[in-house]
């Protein structure tokens, strides 16, 4: 009976382990996971609801949402795709649904759902799920894995690391002859303190466009004020793209913003229209975007050097170009980042090029294989990183039950 052992009791290593017991039951196959709970993503992400993935049909459309690993999950989606994700959690009796924003949860929006499917898939399957099991040594005798944590030695054929995010196993892999990439963080608001902005706690629009000066790093989305600064899927995006760019700053740029995600010449046009149309009204009293709070509206006016009683007919040229610039070029100093820790994302680990993704298995061991995010691949928000869980949880599993 071939062993195969999991590092990592999350939504990677789960996965990897149900399917590739369905596909041959011989397999003995036992999880490790290092703390007292597993499956705490799934439990936490989405808040408390589960974003299991995201209604992005195309291979080739879904990887545009990976910074890192873009290239390398083309190929991997065309064997286990978003829709696979939803046949295969109904046909364990859990449906999906697909909410305004494409972004899937089950359709008893809550994420026990999906961890009362896993589990039961577990116990059901007589998979061993072993907690408080820190790995602290990997390596190999003859041609099996020998394992050994602070508690006890295993002996496996087969060797899945699943365990995210982890410094610790980040460090076995560079014994085992693996590269990493520097971690750094992903997925993080932008500290701002301006005048602007100051106070407009909760302030939102709904489609802005935000680039980090003088580079070509840009995102598009709702971006929100915050007490610190500001946040929403515009920002984490940009956030996620610009992840490295940005930690060799030291979190210290600017980032230009787009209020209305128009160009400048078309809001110029605008505001000499209103300044015909409407040349007796008071301008700060009503912003002429519906999607422009008035409040908003205030600050960027009084940036722009317009008085709070000046009506639109009395504004010089130089005032309305102020304006224009304000709501499609402002730029803002970014000094630093928060980051929550229930969602926490990195960019950085086992690099990609030691990967061969037709198995999702190591090109320096035979019989080593990875998946989620110990892997140097990360998305933005919306449940892209548990599709790529799933795919890479999938496609292992169906590699080593044909092999063994």
């Amino acid at each position: 009976m071939n062993k195969v052992l999991i590092i990592g009791g999350g939504a990677a290593g789960f996965f990897t382990a149900i399917n590739a017991k369905e596909n041959n039951p011989s397999l003995d196959i036992t999880i490790l996971e290092k703390g007292k709970e597993v499956l705490q993503k799934v439990k936490l992400s989405g808040g408390g609801r589960c974003n299991v993935t995201h209604a992005c049909f195309e291979p080739q459309e879904l990887v545009k949402f990976y910074p890192r690993g873009e290239k390398e999950l083309l190929g991997p989606f065309h064997q286990f795709m978003t829709g696979d994700t939803f046949e295969w959690f109904e046909k364990r009796g859990v449906p999906l649904k697909i909410e305004s924003d494409n972004r899937v949860f089950p359709k008893a929006n809550t994420s026990q759902a999906i961890l009362d499917c896993l589990h039961n898939a577990i116990h059901r399957l007589n998979i061993q799920v072993l907690r408080n099991q820190g790995v602290t040594k990997i390596h190999k005798h003859e041609h099996r894995w020998v394992v050994t944590t602070k508690v006890q030695q295993f002996v496996a054929d087969y060797l899945v690391i699943t365990s995210g995010s982890s410094r610790k196993t980040w460090d076995l892999c560079k014994v085992l002859g693996h590269s990493i990439v520097d971690p750094v963080p992903s997925l993080f608001t932008f500290n701002i303190k301006d005048k602007r902005i100051k106070e407009l706690l909760g302030v939102s629009v709904p489609n802005a466009k935000v680039k980090l000066a003088d580079t070509s790093i840009e995102n598009s989305g709702a971006l929100l004020i915050t007490h610190w600064g500001m946040s929403g899927p515009a920002i984490l995006k940009l956030s996620a793209f610009g992840a490295r760019f940005l930690a060799e700053r030291n979190y210290k740029h600017e980032v230009e913003v787009n209020w209305l995600g128009e160009d400048f010449e078309t809001i110029l046009d605008r505001f000499y229209e209103l300044k015909t149309s409407q040349a007796k009204k008071q301008l700060s009293l009503k912003s002429p975007f519906n999607n422009i709070p008035r409040r908003l509206w205030e600050r960027l006016s009084e940036s722009a050097k317009i008085k709070s009683s000046q009506n639109w007919g009395d504004i010089t040229k130089h005032q309305i170009q102020n304006l224009a610039t304000e709501l499609t070029r402002g730029i803002f100093h970014i000094n630093g980042r928060t980051i929550f820790k229930d969602e926490f994302v990195t960019a950085g680990g086992v690099d990609l090029q030691e990967i061969n993704f037709k198995r999702f298995e190591s090109k320096v061991h035979k019989n080593l294989f990875f998946a989620g995010e110990v892997l140097n691949i990360d998305a933005i928000t919306g449940g892209f990183n548990f599709q790529n869980a799933w795919t890479g949880g999938y496609i292992v599993a169906k590699s080593i039950a044909s092999d063994a």
